[in-house]
């Protein structure tokens, strides 16, 4: 019997069992969010050269399984996934290949049996090694420029300590949690690729590399947020005048944030019938302004929408609001939600883990050097609503 026949047929009936295992699959969290198309990737491209291999007529395509099995890593490292939940997927993929072909296996010769079930297992032994490469290629990458970052932050947050010396101890307090987590994992990596010579199972130092990232990531937004008070605080920060469309800008803090708010279940709208198609502003800090109200907005909303609406008042303000269906602020939260370092409670949590403490603190400062206002609008449990106010035209001179 020709078994790679078999294989091309039930095709895609293999790669919809797969996906509904993935999905079912309560160990593989990362797939939850994802679409069909996003989980299926390169699995039927895999299946298409595994069927080249079991056919005694054609040519092998070892290359070309390879090839999609190389991209599959790369866009799981994208996704997100760590490496237990794709070493997981894989297990699935040849339980659901031999569960499909079981009765027709069963009748064939015992020859062929055993060598249709050898050929599939190398073919995917041989995807799993080649996925983990570039997954961990790519990882690797990610944390090259990642360290890049931090360096040259570094270097910047070394001349502004020297000049300034508030919140000094505020911020040795928030970078040291994060930053030890960073030295240590980092050192023990290196120390283990320095006195490895042959690993096959390189799972735990994929889990060293992903909390070197996860921490890195805090901590570079941390000194980024930092940066920011302290150039506006410093008088060094400028705003740069240009005609800017506000939809347009809107648009790409969406399709920006629309990943984030996606993995929460979250829908973003967007509202611009009302706005101005023009304003004289600085468009990269309006952009920044939308931005980290957004992100504020998907961090503290665990169902629901989030709504940017922007709208003319009349020939000299306009405003643009970001509302959302969260956890809302307290009150007594209200009256210091703009300063520095201060994190508002997350229903029974006294804050949420990765916030900063400073994205409301830089928007509040951006808004004051565009020449406008920012008033809040929260009911604890019902959501949040923020609206910056700016003028149609600013005063250079102010």
């Amino acid at each position: 019997m020709d078994f790679s026949i078999l294989l091309a047929d039930k095709t895609e009936s293999i790669v919809e069992k797969w996906v509904v295992a993935v999905r079912k699959d309560r160990q593989i969290e990362s797939a939850d969010e994802l679409s069909y198309t996003a989980i299926r990737d390169h699995i039927p491209d895999v299946l298409k050269a595994m069927v080249t291999v079991l056919s005694k007529t054609q040519g092998s395509e070892i290359e070309s399984i390879v090839n999609f099995s190389w991209q599959h890593g790369v866009i799981r490292a994208e996704q997100g996934f760590d490496p237990t939940e794709i070493a997981r997927e894989y297990r699935l993929l040849r339980m659901a290949i031999f569960d499909t072909l079981e009765e027709d296996l069963l009748g064939g010769t015992a020859s062929e049996i055993i060598r249709s079930m050898r050929l599939i297992d190398t073919v995917i032994d041989e995807a799993i090694a080649q996925c983990f490469n570039s997954y961990v290629e790519e990882r690797l990458r990610e944390l090259q420029q990642l360290y890049s970052s931090l360096m040259l932050n570094n270097e910047e947050l070394t001349r502004l300590i020297r000049s300034n010396q508030d919140n000094l101890s505020h911020l040795a307090h928030e970078l040291k949690s994060p930053l030890t987590s960073i030295i240590g994992y980092s050192d023990l990596f290196l120390r283990q690729e320095q006195k490895k010579t042959e690993v096959k199972d390189n799972k735990g130092d994929l889990g060293h590399i992903e909390r070197v990232l996860h921490n890195g990531r805090h901590l570079l937004r941390l000194i980024n947020n930092m940066l920011e008070i302290s150039h506006y605080e410093a008088g060094t920060m400028k705003f740069h005048l240009a005609a800017s469309n506000v939809s347009e800008i809107i648009d790409n803090v969406r399709d920006m944030l629309q990943y984030a708010a996606s993995a929460k279940n979250l829908q973003i709208i967007v509202d611009c019938e009302l706005a101005s198609k023009e304003i004289i502003t600085d468009s990269l800090l309006l952009q920044q302004i939308v931005t980290n109200l957004v992100s504020n907005a998907i961090r503290y909303t665990e169902a629901g929408t989030i709504k940017i609406t922007a709208r003319v008042l009349d020939d000299k303000k306009w405003t643009i609001t970001v509302s959302d269906s969260g956890v809302g602020i307290a009150p007594s939260d209200q009256k210091r939600i703009f300063e520095p370092y201060f994190r508002a409670g997350a229903g029974d949590k006294p804050y949420v883990p990765d916030s900063t403490g400073l994205g409301l603190a830089i928007v509040s400062r951006l808004v004051n050097l565009l020449q406008g206002e920012i008033g809040l609008v929260s009911s604890v449990g019902i959501g949040s609503s923020f609206t910056v106010t700016l003028p149609l035209t600013i005063n250079k001179s102010s």
